[in-house]
């Protein structure tokens, strides 16, 4: 009897942790017992157990957050370290360092759905500007610290005012927020998210580097516009390329002939020269790019974009192969439509087959199901004879290694770095600390990530 008591006890107490894994927000988003658990529960069924059984862990939660959230205000702009910790990779063959500084911007808000267009405005970007780190908040409000300030307890944030208010000021140009900063030659570009008389669209604004005041002016108009208004299928990654351009992606915003037109910028990845600003289409049918990186020595264009629920992508462009490439949006994904979709539409326009070679298209070099939520991508090997890109994400709440071939053709491993309930929204790796620097948004953060 005392060990059917036992056994019994344990069952209870599995069922507790596995329970509360899944009514909480705080699991692993890839961990795929629970996803398969949560399949079968439905969300008003776990919802309603989380607030009538799981009362006392929600609300320590809760309290967790808040006090994490009061200890930021009060430190205004100093960020302040809180959180220093090692973490291994999945397969415990690496182990790295990570630090967290907070952010004196506001924090993304999961109560009002991802989705939600305030939620736009709390997604910031950060960039390395020579010896210092340039930060972005979603508002449009920039600040910088030294790099150095990383080995003491606060970064010194200080503010950099800026034009972007006013240049919204008038009543037929509304602000969205930000998609992205870039640092070149004196120069600091933003992607923008705006709507004027045309409609929702991404442009890219450039000032003059100046850490007293930013001056921006309109660089690069895309003249693609939302057929829905707000959505979140806007790209806007800003990366360097050649000597005169740099890269820009365009999501698709929701119109789902653009990707496949080339008269049409959305669902694009464009060159754009710095001096005229006139672009070059260099591949089409995208999703949604959330990262770029050019590498040189490979003549090799890196993006990563969103997949519909499932089928987040890393895709290559080799550029010695002078046809332009076709990455097979809409007509190609491994993902499938969410559930609040309609399935109908997609099959009656023959869009989401699987295959993309079988359709003329190039097929990702990697994609994931379920999704990560991907984002920025980066190239670091000092440490390595393999080429290694880092793979930001926001759903899974990682980073994650990927090693290559020489020659770029095959995946040899991948590697994950777990940081637990949080989104990476930003990525940069510094080669002369050998660090990367990324923006966890749910604080935020300034995360300052080194492998060991």
């Amino acid at each position: 009897m005392k060990k059917l008591l036992i056994v019994f006890g344990i069952f209870i107490l599995i069922l507790f942790v596995i329970f509360w894994s899944i009514v909480s927000d705080g699991y692993d988003k890839q961990n795929r017992s629970i996803l398969f658990l949560k399949k079968i529960i439905p969300i008003s069924v776990a919802k309603k157990v989380r607030d009538k059984i799981f009362v006392i862990p929600n609300l320590k939660e809760k309290n967790k957050i808040l006090n994490l959230q009061v200890q930021k205000y009060e430190q205004g702009y100093n960020g302040n370290l809180f959180y220093e910790n090692k973490v291994k990779s999945t397969n415990k063959n690496f182990e790295a360092n990570i630090k967290k500084f907070f952010l004196p911007f506001p924090r993304l808000d999961l109560n009002l759905g991802w989705k939600a267009e305030k939620n736009s405005k709390r997604a910031h970007y950060l960039e390395i500007v020579d010896d210092k780190i340039l930060v972005v908040s979603g508002l449009g409000e920039t600040i910088y610290f030294d790099k150095a300030n990383i080995n003491t307890q606060a970064l010194n944030q200080k503010k950099i005012p800026n034009n972007l208010k006013k240049i919204f000021e008038n009543k037929d140009k509304i602000f969205f927020g930000i998609r992205d900063v870039y640092y070149e030659n004196n120069l600091i570009y933003l992607s923008v998210l705006e709507s004027n008389e045309k409609g929702f669209t991404i442009n890219i604004y450039r000032a003059e580097k100046n850490l007293k005041k930013l001056e921006f002016k309109l660089f690069f108009q895309s003249n693609e516009y939302s057929e829905t208004g707000y959505n979140l299928q806007t790209g806007g990654r800003i990366e360097k390329f050649d000597k005169d351009n740099i890269l820009f992606s365009i999501g698709f915003l929701n119109k789902y002939r653009s990707p496949q037109n080339k008269k049409s910028l959305a669902g694009k990845i464009i060159s754009i020269n710095k001096n005229n600003s006139e672009h070059k289409l260099l591949s089409i049918g995208h999703r949604n790019p959330q990262g770029l990186y050019f590498f040189k020595e490979k003549n090799l264009i890196v993006n990563t974009e969103h997949g519909p629920q499932g089928g987040d992508e890393i895709n290559f462009n080799f550029l010695s192969n002078t046809e332009l490439k076709n990455f097979g949006w809409p007509i190609s994904s491994y993902g499938i439509p969410y559930p609040i979709q309609d399935k109908n539409f997609y099959e009656k326009n023959g869009f989401l087959k699987k295959s993309h070679s079988q359709y003329g298209f190039l097929e990702p070099i990697k994609y994931f199901v379920p999704s990560i939520g991907i984002s920025e991508i980066v190239y670091a090997n000092e440490k390595s004879k393999n080429e290694r890109l880092f793979v930001a994400s926001l759903r899974a709440g990682s980073i994650y290694m990927i090693e290559f071939s020489e020659d770029m053709k095959k995946v040899l491993q991948v590697n994950r770095f777990y940081f637990g309930n949080t989104r990476i929204r930003d990525l940069k790796y510094d080669k002369k600390t050998q660090r990367f620097f990324m923006v966890f948004e749910n604080t935020p953060a300034i995360g300052v990530f080194k492998i060991i």
